[in-house]
This record gives C-alpha cells, structure tokens and sequence, in this order.
C-alpha cells in the first residue's frame, strides 16, 4: 500500500552498508513495520479507496490532510539536504507535495476541506522529526515516499476506475520529472544502508517509522470517520 496510503514495498536484497550495531537500516526499518503493513490497509479512508467505497469528497479530505505532512517532510529533507546522512532522500523529482496541491485544485480546493486534527498532529510529529540529526525524517520519507514508489502505482488506475477521476487530479502519481523509477526506487533503498553509519541512533528511526505508521492509520480512521459523519 502506499500513495494515499502510506505502505512500503516488499524487501530488497541488503546492501552491505550497516549501522554501527551492525544492522543495515533497510533490514531495521522493514523489521519494525512489518507487523503495520496489513493494519494500515485495512485502516479507515484506505480500506474505502482499496475496496471501492470511497467517495471523492473522502479522498479529496485524505489529501487534504496528507498535504502539510508531505510539505513538512520535503521541506526538512530539503533543508538538510547538505547533511550526508539525508542527502539521498533530497530529492526534489520525487517530491509529491506540489502535486497534491494541484490535485486537490482539480478537486475542488482546500478552502472546504478540513484539516483534522490527526492530520495536524501527524504535520507536527514531522517537523520534530528534525531535532537532533535529523534522522528521523528518514522514517516519515520511508513510509511516504518509498511507499509512493511502490504500492502506490497501483493506485492510479484504481481511482481512476472508482472515483471516475481525471489524469489532472491524479497528478500525486505521476512522476514526469523521472525516467526511470525502478532505478529511483533502488536508489532511494541504497541510501537508507548508506545514511546508517552516519546516525547517532539507527534505532531512533526504526522506532519513529513505526510513530509514522500509526499517525497514518489514525488519520486514515479520521478521515473515514468525517465522511459518515
């Protein structure tokens, strides 16, 4: 799952890159996620889109709340995008927040549209993300971006099947600025065993992409919740 959803894709081969304990952070993070991959699919507005129950108000609504999170996360990588640990995930052609806000334009705007308060606590934990080293930042990008590199490919025709929507509001999806995303997305993987020598605490990652993982289950029940309302 991924996209709107928030899952990462199955495991690569390692890399030989590793943490100072001796666990490359490819191996940590998909260790300690595991067990939330099937919870946030089955979670709320996600489940909706999955089995095709969603409306376009509540997709609209998700990427509405997903907005701020996306923006906290790219404007963060950007700002230690000189950092060596976070430099490989600085990557402005993977960056989906502008995109969202031209989807959410072709849906009607966000003027109408609520930020709830579980999208505006998931923002929040994200810009702490960026005490310290930083690190923590990885784990927002892990569950987002590699996600939307991912599950996520699945998602364009699927909305575009249920919710009757246009190429111009599935924008979120298209990556016209890279051309080959298979070997994006490998890179992308590569850079997490490489930014492991260089954290303070690989393990303070690990257990923040499981905090990313829960935010995104509670603001996928959220936004289900505010559409039965």
């Amino acid at each position: 799952m991924s996209g709107a959803s928030g899952m990462v894709d199955t495991p690569p081969a390692q890399s030989s890159a590793q943490s100072p304990d001796g666990v490359g952070l490819a191996a940590r993070l998909r260790a300690a996620t595991a067990a939330w991959h099937t919870r946030a699919e089955r979670a709320g507005i996600v489940a909706d889109l999955l089995r095709g129950r969603a409306t376009r108000g509540g997709y609209a609504l998700l990427l509405r709340n997903l907005l701020p999170v996306y923006q906290a996360i790219e404007d963060g990588l950007w700002r230690h995008r000189d950092t060596p640990a976070l430099r490989p995930f600085a990557r402005p052609d993977l960056f989906r927040a502008h995109a969202i806000a031209a989807d959410l334009a072709v849906l009607g705007g966000t003027d109408a549209l609520a930020l709830l308060p579980a999208g505006a606590r998931y923002a929040e934990r994200v810009r702490r993300a960026e005490s310290g080293d930083a690190g923590r930042l990885i784990a927002h990008a892990y569950v987002r971006t590699l996600g939307d590199l991912s599950g996520g490919r699945l998602f364009p025709a699927l909305l575009a099947r249920t919710l009757a929507l246009p190429a111009a509001a599935l924008t979120f999806y298209d990556y016209k600025d890279v051309p080959d995303l298979p070997a994006a997305k490998a890179a992308w993987r590569a850079g997490l065993d490489q930014a492991a020598p260089l954290l303070a605490n690989p393990a303070d990652v690990a257990r923040e992409a499981q905090i990313a993982f829960r935010l995104n289950v509670a603001l996928a029940e959220a936004v289900h919740l505010a559409m039965v309302a």
